[in-house]
């Protein structure tokens, strides 16, 4: 069978003061009414029934994913009791499936992108599992052909072709220099890393137990009592206790044979407030919004955002900032320092504690 797992357990801080600890990015209603925990839910719904459909996300979090997705068995959600990055999200909701369905073939989605069109990514979501099916040692990743030379992504360079846009991975690159990054993309041999996966079930608990001895069986554990009175306590003791590191540099970069899905699609990473700018459409005077109460006399270059609809943002006469509203802050900055964001977010707590966080 089948299996879908959105890993939804960010905090967005760039997105501050909507994104917050008890509400982060991928709940927000900013792109046409719909979270971006809910678009990611939708992509995958194409393609399988909702309870095949999963979510990862932190404990205190799991009332408000539910009530995104209906549809989703409340057993279909994880909640992660501490953050401890993407190899630990990833190891235990494949040790969970591999209760329910060990030789199955899982994918691993993000929930803070815009993907467009949604053909195109299903087409290359279909394939990641195929592949993963028919070549149970390896592991696919989805990777996207770059639309710019960009910084803030890493890379992975095609090797040998198979055919239908499938390649092998020659290798993983960080985040690279401009220059580089330049080179990168005028070769054609590299993609984003999208950090979305396919794999067996069993194939990738056995990465975990090479490549992370002391976390794999801990995480076996873990699966084991999902759905048992013991998870709660269990999972409190032992999963603080799992090393903290991405699956990219536990696995990905370690494995010895993975293969990459091309996928040519519009994707956006909206990571902070002046990639709204990349996604939303401008006015003439190139201004962005979310929702519908905004109003600029000579204003030029100004993203706007407000959830509540009947809240007025107005300007006059002001070029290139950020104007967030909040129920209980405002933000306003230069586009060109919006990346201080976490800086500013960081003084909040050390002056307020977590009354604004």
């Amino acid at each position: 069978m089948r299996h879908a797992v959105i890993m939804a357990g960010g905090s967005g801080t760039r997105l501050w003061p909507l994104s917050r600890k008890q509400r982060p990015k991928q709940l927000l209603k900013l792109f046409g009414g719909k979270s971006l925990l809910r678009q990611a839910y939708e992509r995958l719904a194409s393609l399988l029934e909702p309870a095949s459909i999963y979510v990862i996300t932190t404990a205190e979090h799991l009332d408000l994913v539910h009530g995104e997705l209906l549809e989703v068995p409340e057993s279909n959600l994880f909640g992660e009791p501490c953050g401890r990055d993407t190899a630990n999200a990833v190891g235990m909701a494949a040790a969970i499936l591999h209760q329910r369905d060990p030789g199955g073939v899982m994918g691993i989605f993000t929930a803070d992108h815009i993907i467009t069109p949604v053909d195109r990514f299903s087409s290359a979501v279909d394939s990641a599992f195929k592949r993963a099916d028919e070549n149970p040692d390896a592991l696919i990743t989805l990777a996207v052909v770059p639309a710019a030379p960009e910084t803030g992504f890493g890379y992975v360079r095609r090797g040998e072709p198979l055919g239908d846009g499938v390649y092998r991975v020659d290798r993983f690159v960080e985040k690279p220099a401009l220059e580089t990054a330049k080179r990168y993309v005028a070769s054609g041999d590299y993609y984003w890393n999208s950090g979305m996966f396919a794999w067996r079930i069993d194939t990738i608990l056995a990465q975990f137990e090479k490549h992370l001895p002391e976390s794999y069986p801990k995480l076996m554990e873990l699966g084991r009592s999902w759905g048992t009175g013991l998870w709660a306590d269990l999972a409190g003791k032992l999963y603080p206790q799992l090393q903290k590191i991405s699956v990219d540099f536990a696995i990905m970069e370690k494995a010895e044979r993975v293969l990459v899905v091309e996928m040519d699609c519009r994707w956006h990473d909206v990571g902070s407030w002046n990639a709204l700018a990349t996604v939303l459409e401008a006015d003439a005077e190139g201004n962005v919004q979310t929702g519908n109460r905004v109003v600029h006399v000579g204003s030029k270059g100004i993203i706007a955002a407000t959830e509540d609809s009947d809240h007025l943002i107005a300007t006059i006469g002001v070029e290139d900032l950020v104007i967030v509203h909040s129920a209980d802050a405002t933000l306003v900055c230069k586009r060109s320092e919006a990346q201080a964001i976490r800086d500013l977010v960081a003084a909040l707590r050390d002056l307020m504690g977590d009354r604004h966080l």
